[in-house]
């Protein structure tokens, strides 16, 4: 049971990576900036920490209290919902990657069609397109 746990830990981690985090160390200073790494003993790799004059920073996980998610990360599940409707059986979610792979030949990501042409591809991009206006309404 303890591997499937570690897998689902993983894929919520997953959706930090890129991501405005807050980084609370164990001595009390609080970081913010953008996750870029993170490895199972969470050790941190930040980009671009605010107000620090830090570009990039490695932090041990052992110094890690806590890690706040600063931004809505992409809702996948919906995306990929709404793509099974129009593709039923042919969409699969690989939050490992980050993308959702339709057909197996359509890779789409946050940023939108990443791999693939042709009809399906083209229907794929409206539904991304439909789905991220009424989302950032």
């Amino acid at each position: 049971m303890s591997a499937v746990f570690l897998r689902k830990f993983g894929e919520e981690t997953v959706q930090f990576l890129g991501k405005k985090v807050s980084v609370e160390t164990s001595d009390q200073k609080i970081y913010v900036g953008t996750l870029a790494g993170i490895d199972e003993k969470l050790d941190l790799v930040l980009d671009n920490i605010e107000g620090q004059g830090i570009l990039k920073m490695i932090v041990n996980g052992s110094y890690v209290r806590e890690i706040k998610l600063m931004e809505k990360p992409f809702d996948y599940k919906a995306l990929s919902d709404r793509l099974s409707r129009v593709f039923p059986g042919l969409v699969k979610i690989r939050e490992d990657v980050g993308a959702i792979i339709v057909m197996e030949k359509i890779k789409v990501t946050e940023d939108g069609i990443q791999e693939g042409s042709g009809l399906a591809a083209d229907r794929v991009k409206a539904i991304f397109d439909e789905f991220i206006r009424e989302t950032k309404k």
